[in-house]
Parts: C-alpha cells; sequence; structure tokens
C-alpha cells in the first residue's frame, strides 16, 4: 500500500513541540516575535500572510504585520526592515516575496540582519547552510527533510533526485540531502529545464523530490517501484470549480500513487510543513538572540 503523507498531521506535530518550546522560553521572560512585511497587492501574498500571522497567534508568537505600499519607493522597504532589525520585540523578519519589479529582492534579502532572517536566504546563513553549520534551514527544504523523517525514510546511502534549482528549494535541499549529517549522506542529483533525458534520472532515484513548478511533470514512467516522492509544486490550472482553476502539484499524483511507496499530495503535503517551519526558525531565533538554550521539536 502507497502511504500517503499527511503534512498537516506532522506540521501539526511540530507546532505542538514548539508550543512548549515557546513556553520555556516565556519562563524566562522571552516572548518570540514575528514581522512580516508585505509590499504587495497580489491576493495569494496576502493570504499567505495572513496564515503565517494566524500561526503565530495559534503557538504564542507575537506576530507583528507591515504593510507597505506598492508603488512606494524601494527606500521605504528598506527603512522598515532597518526598523525591525533594531527592535529588540523582533525576532524574526520574513519580507514577502515577490516585489515589485522596482525593488532589487536581492537587495532587500541582504538587508535583513542574518540573525533575524527566518526565511535563511541571507548570504551570511546561505554560506552557514553550504558550509555544513546552518544557522536556519531554509522552511521549505526543512520541511522535506522532516517528512521524511516522519516516514522513517532515511536518505543515508540512498540516490536522490531534485528536480528544480531555485534558490528557495532545489539548492539549499540539495545542500541539506548530501551533509554528512543525520537527515543527509544521499547521493543528490539535481536535475533542470537543461537536464538530458529527465526520465532516466528520476527512474534510478529513490528519493524524488519535484519542485520545477509544472503541473503533473512527473507520473509514473518516471518513477521506480517503491520510491519515495515528495511534490513540492503548486500550480493552479483551470478548472471546471467556482474559483476556476485548482491546485495540483509537479507530480500526477493518482498516476504516481500506482509506484510510488510514500508520496505528499497538493494540497495537504508540503505546503503545511512551510509554514511549520518557519515558526521552527522563529523560536530559535529568540533563544539565540537571547542566548538561551532551547529544545526543538
Amino acid at each position: 500500500m502507497t502511504r500517503v503523507l499527511d503534512g498537516n498531521a506532522v506540521a501539526t506535530s511540530i507546532r505542538d513541540g514548539l508550543s512548549t518550546s515557546i513556553d520555556s522560553l516565556g519562563e524566562q521572560g522571552v516572548t518570540p516575535g514575528l514581522a512580516t512585511v508585505l509590499m504587495s497587492d497580489d491576493p495569494s501574498s496576502e493570504t499567505y500572510v495572513s496564515m503565517k500571522q494566524r500561526d503565530c497567534e495559534e503557538v504564542g508568537i507575537n506576530g507583528i504585520h507591515v504593510e507597505i505600499d506598492v508603488e512606494a519607493p524601494a527606500e521605504e522597504l528598506l527603512s522598515t526592515i532597518a526598523e525591525l532589525n533594531t527592535d529588540p520585540a523582533v525576532n524574526g523578519i520574513l519580507v514577502q516575496l515577490p516585489l515589485p519589479d522596482h525593488v532589487d529582492k536581492r537587495a532587500v534579502l541582504q538587508a535583513i540582519d542574518p540573525m533575524k532572517d527566518v526565511d535563511g536566504f541571507h548570504p551570511e546563513n546561505v554560506g552557514l547552510l553550504v558550509a555544513g553549520e546552518p544557522r536556519y534551514k531554509p522552511c521549505t527544504p526543512h520541511g522535506v527533510q522532516k517528512l521524511l523523517e516522519a516516514a522513517d525514510v532515511d536518505p543515508d546511502g540512498a540516490d536522490a533526485v531534485i528536480v528544480g534549482r531555485s534558490d528557495i528549494v532545489g539548492k539549499p535541499l540539495a545542500n541539506l540531502l548530501f551533509q554528512k549529517q543525520q537527515g543527509g549522506n544521499a547521493t543528490v542529483t539535481v536535475c533542470h529545464s537543461h537536464t538530458d533525458d529527465l526520465a532516466a534520472k528520476t527512474s534510478a532515484a529513490d528519493i524524488v523530490v519535484a519542485a520545477a513548478g509544472v503541473p503533473n511533470l512527473i507520473d509514473e514512467t518516471m518513477l521506480a517501484e517503491g520510491a519515495t516522492v515528495i511534490d513540492v509544486g503548486v500550480n493552479a490550472v483551470d478548472a471546471d470549480t467556482e474559483k476556476g482553476y485548482r491546485l495540483t502539484g509537479d507530480v500526477d499524483f493518482e498516476r504516481a500513487k500506482s509506484v510510488a511507496d510514500v508520496i505528499t499530495p497538493v494540497p495537504g503535503g508540503v505546503g503545511p510543513m512551510t509554514r511549520a517551519m518557519l515558526l521552527y526558525n522563529t523560536v530559535k531565533a529568540a533563544g539565540l538572540q537571547h542566548d538561551i538554550s532551547v529544545d526543538l521539536p
């Protein structure tokens, strides 16, 4: 029987553990604080930020939300980040992407204090990750690791193929999976739009992570029998629904399920884990900034 990983259930378990960590910090007078910054009028971005703020409230993190007009100059966003960097009530800063075209994303990410960069995108934190000493693991790759752990899938010695080389998922996940540490030690291949014969790579893998942003890219013909399949993709495709679309992953779920041993659905797989690991990083940041040892789930 194929096991369908319930990301909501795993995320709930992590959030429950974080509540204990937050209580422990509270006993020493510290309440973790997460600032979300929105400079967008995109409904999806507004929804994502709203969900993150709700998550904070539910576990006991102090949520601070700042909205900046989408037409405002980039300097206003940078000034806001500078203020949050020096605010002792703020342990983590998340600037919701994407940003308007007139704003340099890299300049914004570099402006965040690395100690408060709970996304793990600042060059200093990227360097620590590559060096095998991550301060904050990027949320989605860390969530993938936690899902594998929950499924008792050990990457040690496994052949893992990641389809997609983004800075947010593909690159950091490759680093996490091949590091010489628990949750790593895999032999990792990163595939992308220039990869020749993608199916030959994925069909030889024990673990396949689809993160290319292409609906239904991976089907059962591209997988080995008994593979573990983690679908990071979230794509809106036209459908006869009230919204006029439905969400689908990069994996053709029904077809892939016929050969996979473990598989994640979309929605309800990796997505909830990304949000849970943001909370995780915020709690970790609070401990680091106050020099308090915190047990994390």
